[in-house]
């Protein structure tokens, strides 16, 4: 009974956060509408009323959270250029190096030994 009761309470708090982050959402989304140009921030597409949908707020620093009332943190990208956007991220993330973690440098040199590379290359007179 009592895993059952701590489940139903899971799911309303799962289901509040979940409709407050949608009202988030809607209301930044509309002001940024409102704000800018229906105008995609990296391929310049331009939208209307029909194809609105395809237009999307992207959050410069990607915290969803960060929606100052002057629209700083936002720009309109169409969903192609905003998910080139997040792609880039994720790659950039991926290839990250961290405090605790050096590159890892190359011992190969092609040219070590050019020097006697090229004396026995040298025709015979």
């Amino acid at each position: 009974m009592a895993k059952e009761m701590s489940s139903e309470r899971l799911d309303k708090v799962v289901a509040k956060a979940r409709r407050d982050s949608e009202a988030r959402e809607k209301g930044y989304r509309e002001r940024a509408l409102k704000m800018y140009p229906w105008i995609c921030g990296r391929c310049a597409r331009e939208f209307t009323t029909a194809n609105l949908q395809e237009l999307t707020v992207h959050h410069r620093d990607h915290n969803h959270d960060n929606n100052p009332e002057d629209g700083s943190n936002w720009e309109l990208l169409c969903l192609y250029c905003h998910d080139n956007e997040h792609s880039r991220l994720i790659d950039s993330e991926h290839g990250a190096i961290t405090s605790d973690t050096k590159p890892v440098a190359t011992t190969f040199n092609p040219f070590a030994d050019l020097a006697s590379m090229l004396r026995q290359s040298k025709p015979s007179r």
